[in-house]
């Protein structure tokens, strides 16, 4: 069976085309500056060959046209026909309260998806544009939505309401729905599957860190907490995202003559590591300048991981056992600078690091890098969720 997974934002279309008997991938690619001058094309096969070139793509239904011709042409290509693809998997951020799990694609679908684009106005709108692209271009198969927010779904109450007056929650919706949920669900059961535990059994902290982060706290394979809330803005220190601040902050600024956009703006867009080093939102550069001795470099990093293990610790107090912390993400799969403090400030909750192991799991390998001794382990498993896609949209065509 092969399967074609579609990730669409606002102007770039990312792809994957996967063949389900090996869960192999036979090309990928990106079509970027959608509906702008410029757009381009970026096409690999699974053998490692690539075609980059400039394309005329208005919008996303010319995007996927030029992807499914890329995809059937007699050098670039991988298929004989377009019919050899049997399902279509769909990245889309919110479901809300309506979905808590993937899904075939009908208009029931596409209605929730429409309604829950005032929670993700960024985001719902390019996926659906996406869906609908996609189905027009690639017809009479089934098409499923894999939801961000779907994973997250079984938080309790406890977890997902805040302490404000009820009626903004049953009027306006205003409730944690976490993002980021499809990473979490494919290291929570690659996690359980490398511990040996079954997933239903498995207790796991799992840690995004890219440049949006995100942490799930794991009771039973089941999400029962999430540090980003109602949006992706809320919780750990990120690339340009503010993370946890106080509420009031954004009242003051206003106060201060800032406008709500102006506000919405830095908050997204100029904090988070950005804002702290005043320079950088990449940890590899934030790090190089840490050893150049860059002061504002050192505090954007020591803020990044103070606010992980501070989670880590509130996770751990809630949870009634903890297999392993999982590292994850760009940054948790490929920092070793970074995964270093981390275990070191969690030597209180008994994590060893064990800095041999940390060189072994470097360029995206999954294993423990806490010494065998350690009373906390830490492990590093990457992530894949355009494969998770992939299963569910294979699980659900199948049917």
């Amino acid at each position: 069976m092969k399967v074609f997974v579609v990730n669409c934002g606002s102007s770039s279309i990312k792809y994957q085309l996967f063949s389900m008997a090996t869960e192999s991938v036979l090309a990928k690619g990106i079509v970027e500056r959608v509906g702008q001058d410029g757009a381009k094309l970026t096409h690999t096969k699974g053998n490692g060959d690539r075609l980059q070139k400039q394309v005329e793509a208005p919008n996303h239904s010319a995007a996927l046209a030029l992807v499914v011709e890329t995809l059937l042409d007699k050098d670039a290509g991988v298929l004989s026909s377009i019919g050899e693809i049997e399902g279509v998997g769909h990245r889309v951020v919110h479901g809300g309260e309506a979905i808590s799990a993937s899904t075939i694609i009908d208009q029931r679908v596409i209605d929730i998806i429409k309604d829950n684009a005032r929670l993700a106005p960024l985001h719902n709108p390019a996926n659906l544009s996406g869906i609908e692209s996609a189905m027009a271009v690639i017809p009479h198969v089934p098409h499923v939505a894999v939801f961000d927010t779907a994973f997250l779904a079984t938080l309790p109450p406890v977890a997902y309401r805040y302490a404000v007056p009820t009626e903004w929650y049953t009027e306006h919706h205003v409730r944690r729905y976490g993002f980021h949920g499809t990473s979490h669900r494919f290291v929570t059961q690659r996690a359980a599957e490398i511990l040996g535990k079954s997933v239903d059994k498995v207790n796991l902290i799992t840690v995004h860190l890219g440049n949006g982060c995100s942490m799930t706290a794991i009771s039973g394979g089941k999400a029962v907490d999430h540090s980003m809330g109602m949006t992706p803005l809320e919780g750990l220190v990120m690339g340009t995202r503010s993370g946890d601040i106080d509420p009031a902050i954004v009242l003051y600024m206003q106060r201060e003559g800032a406008t709500a956009q102006e506000i919405d703006k830095t908050l997204n867009s100029r904090s988070g590591l950005l804002g702290l080093s005043g320079k950088l939102s990449d940890m590899r550069d934030l790090l190089e300048q840490v050893d150049a001795g860059d002061k504002n470099a050192e505090l954007a990093v020591e803020v990044f991981v103070y606010r992980i293990v501070k989670y880590i610790g509130a996770y751990h107090a809630i949870l009634p056992g903890l297999d392993a912390v999982i590292l994850t993400g760009g940054i948790g799969e490929n920092s070793l600078p970074v995964r270093r403090r981390i275990c070191k400030a969690l030597a209180r909750l008994g994590a060893e690091g064990d800095n041999h192991r940390n060189e072994q799991t470097r360029g995206g390998k999954a294993g423990a890098i806490t010494t065998d001794a350690s009373r906390l382990a830490v492990w590093v498993v990457p992530t894949n969720e355009e494969l998770m896609i992939a299963r569910d949209t294979a699980a659900l065509a199948g049917k």
